[in-house]
């Protein structure tokens, strides 16, 4: 007894040492997939986030869809900075201009957001809340201008407990034109397309 309770002692001191808990979600496995049961879907403010989209289609053959407000976020960057802030702060989630069709269809969704403040675009946050992901397969991706990931992807878990997901991806908003390669090497770590 008192050397099963010193196992126990033992690897939960290697947990903490690490930095691992029973609560850190496991390393995500490639997924397989045909083109038509892939959707990448995106919101994009200033088109960094829809160029990372776009090259993600083009490698992937998927279903490409722009998650897009009713009422467009400002083109004043402060005003838009002022807006989001608060909407972040209130949880608000936007109305959408338009819905995915069939999106039973698809089996893996890559989802695209800038880090705004940390944590997706609101757009994005009323997307997940507009579908049923349960055995859906989530790989986010972000652009952002210094941050990573940040709460990005722990955000999307919350917001759909019931979907898998695979591993993120986060890239420099800055220097995305130069990013191709680093997403091409990405794509090849999260999805196998069949074709």
């Amino acid at each position: 007894m008192i050397r099963k309770a010193m196992v126990y002692m033992m690897a939960g001191a290697m947990f903490s040492m690490f930095g691992c808990s029973a609560a850190e979600p496991a390393p995500a496995a490639k997924v397989t997939a045909e083109p038509g049961k892939i959707l990448v879907a995106y919101y994009s403010y200033s088109g960094n986030t829809r160029f990372a989209a776009e090259r993600i289609q083009q490698a992937t053959g998927g279903k490409l869809f722009e998650i897009k407000p009713v009422t467009p976020y400002p083109a004043d960057y402060d005003a838009c900075v002022d807006q989001v802030k608060k909407e972040i702060s209130d949880g608000f989630r936007p109305e959408l201009a338009e819905k995915v069709k069939e999106f039973d269809q698809y089996e893996v969704i890559f989802v695209g957001t800038p880090n705004w403040w940390s944590t997706m675009a609101p757009p994005v946050l009323t997307f997940l809340a507009s579908y049923d992901f349960s055995d859906k397969t989530v790989i986010p991706f972000v652009t952002h201008g210094g941050g990573g990931m940040a709460r990005c992807e722990s955000d999307m878990r919350q917001a759909i407990p019931k979907a898998n997901f695979g591993k993120g991806g986060a890239f420099s908003g800055r220097n995305i034109k130069d990013s191709e390669a680093a997403l091409a090497e990405w794509l090849d770590e999260v999805i196998t397309v069949k074709k």
